[in-house]
């Protein structure tokens, strides 16, 4: 799959479907028919959304993970709770299931924003939330990570 690129302000109704939008649609429109799965973010009160390809890849590297190993076990039980399988309909919509919208605060008004090859659904005000917070050590991680000398760490 290529990678996914935007940021879009979106709606969710009653119901907790949202409308995808266009622009997303057509990246995905190879992978559409496919799936997705939505789940928990690790560090953040939002949503990830990954393509089935990606979340099988995921869970290839998961399954080598020793499950004898408790730390082991508990990470993957927590990484995969409330992991849900979604699609979106005929008309463009994803259901995002109840337990889901409560864990990510999301009411009505939702950003969706791509991250390299998964992509985030966040609750607006929390979005714009952690951004603004980020802005502050954005330049020092920027230079941390991507700023390294040698091609393996950094660009050049």
């Amino acid at each position: 799959m290529d990678l996914l690129t935007g940021t879009y302000d979106c709606k969710v109704d009653a119901k907790g479907r949202l409308m995808m939008p266009s622009l997303l649609k057509k990246q995905l429109s190879s992978v559409l028919e496919d799936g997705f799965v939505l789940r928990r973010s690790v560090f953040q009160k939002c949503l990830e959304l990954y393509p089935m390809g990606e979340w099988q890849v995921l869970m290839q590297k998961i399954n080598k993970l020793n499950k004898f190993k408790k730390k082991n076990n508990d990470f993957i039980r927590r990484f995969t709770a409330g992991v849900k399988m979604v699609e979106v309909d005929t008309n463009g919509r994803l259901l995002i299931p109840k337990d889901l919208t409560v864990f990510a605060n999301i009411s009505k008004d939702i950003v969706i924003t791509s991250v390299v090859n998964i992509i985030e659904i966040w609750d607006k005000d929390l979005y714009e939330q952690a951004i603004d917070d980020a802005t502050v050590d954005f330049a020092d991680l920027a230079e941390e990570v991507m700023g390294q000398d040698d091609d393996d760490y950094g660009i050049s």
